[in-house]
């Protein structure tokens, strides 16, 4: 690991490019300014200081990412020498550790033997692959606190939790640490990071980009990052994007590069609002304000804004099958991860929730997944055709219910497993619904509490609409900029 001193005078790379965006850090590589190694020392500074308040770093390989920057061995792709980290789920790196936030998988020490596809294209992007953002355990909660290696904490205010599961990366990049993270998610993982540490976080149509070789297109998941900025996205989404060999899912291409769309008019759109929740979830009134401002603005830029809402989103029955796919995939995830480091998981390995989880999908029968299968058939059908039969562009909600959340608010209690389960309900209603259904949607960072904690609003589009995000989002970029605002952390 590099050992630097942090230096507080604004001559220093560190501070010169801390807050500067991927494209604009590609740019000083490109134009000969900096060397892909520089950038990489100056990342590297940053998380050695800044991480010592967030903990969103919890692997890292920094003289083995600098000795390949400058041996000259970082492809000359797009984002080459940026700095970048994965989120420790799943996100595969040959020869380097991964731990899953599993206190087994990091007392194994294990090594991936093969990169994830998604990985391959980062690399081959040129970024700088630096370390890894902190996960809870296997992703099964929206904060960021796992046994393995502590809370992560938001960088906005340390007292609370940056979200999760891709709370590391998000931290990260809002801290400054790196302009962009990869990110991924289930059940709103990329979305309520983003919402809580006032990102860009966009959940992409699944099967716009390959979560081969060893994950299916068909399941919650999707992958792509969070980002200080909608050009960011975009061109990572450009450099990701495609299906992989054998892929069940696949969305069809896009017309042309999703860089293009930024800044792009999206002409004149029909956009449902809705600040409060079909099944009557409380909303913070900061979560419903932040809706409020984007629907005005959305106004002002001439789009027609109205409430209304897909019916689908007020379903009381489908949550439960929700939670029983949910189950299932913690089941499976503790039995993947007991035969990479070559033993069954216990008790002892696992967190109580996530126990909780796989025992309860232990004793479900296969006509009860069957089932859950077929009803999140019957919801994305009923959802898409909102936007597909009854015209409607876009959906504007809240990203959260609550704003975010103290650290500890989802802490394991062994006497009360579930409970941390429960109160998910409370903060998270809005995201997985569209992990369900399959569809794009984008948080936007809209609103600031009075005690400066950010609020973002969810924008969701027709399946594979991706560009329609894109477009709005940086309409809404440009009209209520967010790059200005910086968490006070140093």
């Amino acid at each position: 690991m590099v050992s630097v001193p942090y230096c507080h005078v604004m001559e220093s790379l560190a501070e010169q490019t801390r807050w500067l965006d991927a494209v604009d850090q590609a740019a000083l590589v490109s134009s000969g300014q900096v060397s892909p190694g520089e950038l990489i020392r100056a990342a590297a500074e940053r998380i050695e200081h800044l991480d010592r308040t967030t903990n969103a770093v919890n692997l890292r390989w920094f003289d083995e990412t600098i000795q390949r920057a400058e041996a000259g061995l970082l492809p000359d792709g797009p984002l080459r020498g940026v700095p970048f980290l994965l989120k420790d789920l799943w996100a595969h790196y040959a020869g380097h550790r991964i731990t899953n936030g599993n206190r087994a998988m990091r007392d194994a020490d294990y090594v991936s033997s093969s990169s994830t596809w998604i990985v391959d294209r980062f690399e081959r992007a040129g970024l700088a692959i630096m370390g890894r953002g902190a996960s809870p355990e296997w992703g099964s909660l929206p904060t960021t606190e796992p046994l393995a290696f502590g809370i992560t904490r938001n960088p906005w205010n340390p007292d609370y939790s940056p979200g999760g599961s891709s709370g590391g990366s998000a931290a990260a990049v809002a801290a400054g640490m790196v302009p962009v993270a990869h990110a991924s998610d289930g059940g709103g993982s990329i979305r309520i990071p983003a919402s809580c540490c006032g990102l860009v976080g966009l959940k992409t149509s699944q099967g716009r980009i390959t979560v081969g070789p060893a994950r299916d297109e068909s399941g919650l998941g999707v992958e792509l990052c969070v980002s200080r900025s909608v050009r960011d996205t975009a061109l990572l989404l450009d450099i990701s994007h495609g299906a992989g060999t054998g892929d069940t899912v696949i969305a069809p291409l896009p017309m042309r590069p999703y860089l293009d769309e930024v800044g792009a008019e999206p002409g004149r759109l029909r956009i449902g609002m809705i600040d409060f929740h079909p099944r009557g979830v409380a909303v913070d009134a900061d979560c419903a304000a932040a809706v409020q401002h984007a629907g005005r603005l959305l106004e002002s830029l001439g789009h027609h804004v109205e409430e209304a809402f897909p019916a689908a989103l007020g379903d009381e029955v489908f949550p439960k099958h929700f939670s029983t796919m949910w189950a299932t995939n913690m089941a499976v995830n503790c039995t993947r991860a007991g035969e990479m480091i070559g033993r069954e998981l216990s008790p002892d390995d696992v967190e109580p929730l996530n126990w909780a989880l796989v025992e309860w999908a232990r004793v479900l029968d296969a006509e009860s997944y069957a089932l859950a299968l077929a009803a999140a058939s019957s919801f994305r059908r009923s959802m898409q055709s909102w936007w597909n039969d009854d015209g409607w562009d876009l959906l504007l909600t809240p990203t959260m219910a609550r704003t975010p959340a103290p650290v500890r608010t989802f802490e394991n209690d062994p006497e009360r497993p579930m409970a941390p389960f429960a109160t998910s309900g409370t903060y998270v209603p809005f995201t997985s619904a569209f992990n369900a259904s399959f569809q794009p949607a984008i948080n936007v960072p809209m609103h600031w509490t009075a005690d400066g904690l950010p609020v973002g609003v969810q924008l969701v589009a027709a399946y594979a609409r991706e560009d329609l995000l894109i477009r709005v989002a940086s309409q809404l970029e440009v009209a209520a900029p967010w790059a200005h605002r910086r968490p006070a952390l140093s």
